[in-house]
């Protein structure tokens, strides 16, 4: 019994590393298939019939292994993007400095979050200065092919806080995100 988990374990594993070799080096996976397809010497009946599993010329594209964005930096090095908040369309600023993602009224309105004047309890220090702030949670936060649900938030009046930022309450809910060759890759 031990030896089927074994040889199980090992053929699972290998399998799952198909696509990581796959998506380093493509070329090298074409060529094997190529030279496997090559070397099968043709049945005389199979001349005459139509190939629908033959292997392209071109390589295919290789398939992220997970989801992926990257957010190339504007012409001040900030990375900005379009979001889904709560399925509407927001612009957003990245911020790894900033603790929760931050909205401001309007934005809140906008993606169906009402507030009363007393949720404004929180006191919060911005680079402007402390304000009050409403501690609220958005039901799902997505850009592009990343979307992570009940994030933490905050909501600042529109005079407060004129751009949304993307703080570390979505960021640190990834598998990871690094500053690469002028872009700021996100994996989920």
């Amino acid at each position: 019994m031990l030896r089927k988990l074994l040889i199980l374990g090992i053929f699972a594993g290998t399998s799952a590393s198909i696509p990581i070799v796959y998506e380093a080096n493509p070329h090298l996976v074409d060529g094997l298939l190529k030279s496997t397809v090559a070397s099968r010497p043709a049945a005389p009946e199979a001349q005459s019939q139509v190939n629908l599993a033959s292997v392209p010329d071109k390589p295919a594209t290789p398939m992220p292994l997970g989801r992926q964005v990257l957010v190339s930096a504007d012409a001040r090095g900030h990375f900005t993007s379009q979001f889904k908040l709560n399925g509407r369309q927001i612009d957003g600023l990245i911020d790894t400095g900033a603790t929760l993602v931050a909205i401001n009224a309007s934005t809140a309105r906008r993606i169906g979050i009402s507030l009363n004047p007393s949720d404004f309890n929180r006191q919060v220090n911005t680079a402007n200065g402390a304000i009050k702030a409403a501690v609220v949670t958005v039901e799902r936060l997505q850009i592009g092919k990343i979307s992570v649900d009940n994030v933490q938030a905050m909501v600042l009046d529109d005079k407060a806080l004129q751009t949304n930022l993307i703080g570390m309450s979505f960021l640190q809910r990834l598998q990871k995100y690094q500053v690469q060759n002028g872009a700021l890759l996100l994996v989920q």
